[in-house]
């Protein structure tokens, strides 16, 4: 946080409660400067990274008085060197111009509650989360529910609400996290009795609870993450905006506020402009890009090996591997069955990560692997009903054809479902090889610890006996990397494993 910024801080709710002294009309201007979702390190990208979000910043702060830099969440994973560091070189990062306000996302927890609690020891920003606590309730150290801003007599209570689904998409432990709304809607009265004239909620959220938290009225501005897509949303009572992952595109919003009059008589009016940062128009600073290379140099080292040619295109967009069968999805299930001699795979799609094209015969490197696989999962074989089968693909497909993470990509397994029919009865039919799945028959599943500790909604796995235990297991980025170089060459396609019918 900047010298300014402390000085403006008040402080907690409690202490915010300072009448404005103002005695004539006052404009004031405030910039909100959003990112979120954040993984990037390189430099050699047109735009985007840690490197050009934090070049945006540095001259925002530089031309204007007020600036409140925020970054909505996820940021310490997934990433290629976070599967190696567990996000300590993104904290580095991060601190070298760190945002006034950090709110957590689901990724933060990935590498369970001990690291969370490091990295945010370490990050040099104002940390906010008022649904989050430790197990006895009480509030991690570092953290708050609120702060509350005093702009030249313009007073920003900021909210911050991390991820409500991290206990689903992620390992925070033994961490209390309770709901978005029910946190949003007690702060908020809060920051209004103290005084806020606008009261300004950072959420990790998808594009559902965005919508809710902007019907409700109860946060004048929401600022969010998760969703990785740029949008703005004004509905006249409340805001709603999200920059694009990647800090490829930020968003700021220009408030401008005339504050006239004190006490009972005091007046206030605002309105705000919307600008949307393109970065590639802004050069890496030096200090990043020095930083970066050296980070990068290390990587480079190991990873810039070969492991084999695959012959089929392969594409692990986004928005295909969390809504259908693909390739890719197929190659690492695949990988993941052989490597632990299993009946059955399952992995879910949101744990492939790279968000990329390859053409047919591309040659494959270490890096490209465990960039698609950034989570430092282990592969997994438990023991398994055709009910647990059946449950587990009906947790996949719940929200098909709307992309999430925990749609399954498979190996072993023909599936069909139907998508009009209700969440929890879709699934039609499944074969396991060449015959049906019995739902009584016992199976062995190849699944990745994190699905087998519940996550994703993967409840059905949990307490399951385990064949090949976290002892014996390896990495499925090197699975993958075993059976590609175990087969010389591979070729993966859509073969109609899952399908959509009736």
């Amino acid at each position: 946080m900047t010298n300014k910024l402390k000085a403006l801080l008040l402080g907690s709710v409690a202490f915010a409660s300072v009448a404005t002294t103002a005695a004539r009309a006052e404009e004031v201007k405030l910039t909100l400067l959003l990112v979120s979702d954040l993984y990037e390190m390189a430099v050699d990208n047109a735009r985007g990274g840690f490197s050009r979000a934090a070049a945006v910043a540095r001259d925002e702060r530089a031309n204007d008085e007020n600036v409140l830099y925020i970054h909505a969440g996820d940021a310490i994973s997934p990433s290629l060197f976070s599967g190696f560091d567990k996000g300590e070189h993104v904290i580095e990062l991060l601190n070298m111009e760190p945002p006034d306000i950090f709110v957590p996302g689901n990724h933060e927890y990935d590498f369970g509650k001990d690291v969370f609690m490091q990295r945010m020891a370490d990050l040099k920003s104002e940390k906010l989360a008022a649904n989050l606590r430790n197990s006895d309730g009480s509030v991690i150290p570092g953290f708050a529910d609120n702060e509350m801003f005093d702009f030249n007599g313009l007073k920003v209570g900021v909210i911050g609400l991390t991820a409500e689904d991290s206990p689903v998409k992620s390992s925070p432990g033994d961490l209390q996290i309770t709901g978005t709304m029910q946190a949003l809607e007690a702060q908020s009265a809060l920051m209004r009795e103290a005084g806020a004239d606008l009261v300004v909620a950072v959420a990790h959220a998808g594009v559902k609870l965005d919508e809710e938290m902007l019907n409700s009225g109860l946060a004048d501005i929401i600022l969010s993450g998760d969703d990785h897509t740029l949008h703005i949303y004004d509905i006249g009572t409340s805001i709603l905006a999200e920059a694009q992952s990647d800090a490829y595109k930020m968003v700021a919003l220009d408030i401008d506020a005339i504050i006239e009059g004190t006490g009972e008589d005091r007046d206030f009016s605002w309105g705000v402009e919307y600008r949307i940062i393109d970065t590639a128009g802004y050069a890496v600073p030096s200090d990043y890009a020095e930083k970066v290379a050296s980070l990068q140099g290390e990587l480079d080292k190991e990873l810039d090996v070969p492991v084999g040619i695959v012959t089929t295109p392969l594409d692990s967009r986004r928005a295909m591997v969390r809504t259908q069968e693909t390739a890719i999805g197929n190659l690492i299930a695949d990988a993941m069955r052989d490597a632990v001699q299993a009946d059955v795979a399952i992995t879910n799609g949101g744990g492939i990560r790279a968000d990329r094209e390859y053409d047919a015969n591309y040659q494959l490197t270490r890096k490209e692997v465990l960039t698609e696989l950034p989570f430092g999962n282990l592969t997994l074989k438990i023991e398994v009903t055709g009910a647990d089968i059946i449950a587990a693909l009906e947790n996949g497909l719940q929200a098909a054809p709307e992309a999430i993470g925990r749609f399954p990509q498979v190996s072993g397994l023909t599936v069909v479902y139907d998508p009009a029919k209700e969440p929890g009865s879709r699934v039609v039919s499944v074969k396991v090889g060449d015959a049906d799945l019995d739902p009584n028959a016992t199976y062995s599943l190849a699944t990745n610890d994190y699905m087998a500790r519940g996550g994703d909604g993967y409840s059905m796995f949990v307490g399951k006996p385990v064949l090949f235990s976290m002892t014996d297991a390896k990495l499925m980025a090197n699975d993958v990397m075993a059976y590609i170089r175990k087969m010389g060459s591979v070729s993966p396609t859509v073969e109609g494993r899952i399908s959509a019918g009736m």
